[in-house]
């Protein structure tokens, strides 16, 4: 594998530093945005708990075209109005200059990974990108796809173990705690993980998330509901509050005795 690679060691978002050593990072919200509202009040419980950062769903790509896709817009303005730094995933290239004035990091999803034009204009951005690896894709290809963005210019990437597809249906991805190890041994780069979109159920969150700190994980991507049986989408894997206050506590301590 002949990747370069040189990008930062740490990714800074505002006094949040991610990678190297540096305090955990819990990116935590709902899998969508789904009102002002809601928005708010889970801001509010997640702060609590202890996550730095807001995640929230504006453009959905989803498998089915009937499911809901997303309040696009709408949804960023609502996370452009939040306290907490925020994260979003972009669909298009069309889409990047108000993703810039919207949210603090830029996630590219799963399905976007091998999309190297939308990559490559992503270089050229100062956002720092989260980049989730394709559930098809090899760690050598998901490599290559922050080599696209870096190449261009923007060496703050993140990368995101989110589970690959095996023959195994129990859970939704097998989640490649492997790839984690590695990847920390031969890139530079920060990596967290999503236990979330693994598991797909919220009671294999927990045990996954911590896994994935032992591992050496940089932090952890979660998908946190106050409502999560009413969610339009993805209520299954949605963890409480509660249950993220536990997941970081307890990623704090396994940190502290590595």
């Amino acid at each position: 594998m002949e990747t370069k690679l040189n990008g930062n060691q740490v990714v800074e978002i505002g006094n949040i530093k991610v990678g190297s050593g540096n305090p955990l990072v819990f990116i935590a919200g709902p899998c969508t945005v789904e009102s002002n509202e809601k928005t708010l009040e889970i801001e509010k419980e997640i702060k609590n708990a202890g996550a730095q950062i807001f995640r929230g769903g504006s453009f959905k790509m989803r498998t089915s075209p009937y499911s809901f896709q997303g309040l696009g817009y709408e949804a960023l303005d609502i996370l452009k109005e939040i306290q907490m730094p925020s994260i979003s995933e972009i669909t298009s290239i069309e889409q990047i200059p108000y993703f810039e004035k919207c949210v603090d990091i830029i996630q590219v999803g799963a399905r976007n990974m091998h999309n190297y034009e939308l990559l490559k204009a992503l270089g050229k951005t100062n956002k720092p990108i989260l980049l989730k690896r394709g559930f098809d894709a090899t760690i050598e290809e998901w490599l290559y796809a922050a080599e696209y963005i870096i190449m261009g210019g923007n060496k703050n990437v993140i990368l995101c173990e989110r589970g690959i597809r095996t023959f195994t249906n129990e859970t939704r991805f097998t989640l490649d705690l492997g790839a984690v190890t590695y990847v920390k041994k031969v890139s530079k780069l920060p990596v967290i993980v999503d236990p979330s979109h693994a598991a797909g159920k919220a009671n294999m969150v927990k045990p996954l998330a911590l896994a994935a700190i032992a591992a050496g994980a940089d932090g952890l991507i979660l998908e946190v509901d106050i409502d999560p049986y009413n969610a339009v989408s993805d209520g299954d894997q949605a963890i409480l509050p509660s249950e993220l206050k536990e997941i970081i506590d307890k990623s704090n301590e396994i940190r502290k005795i590595l």
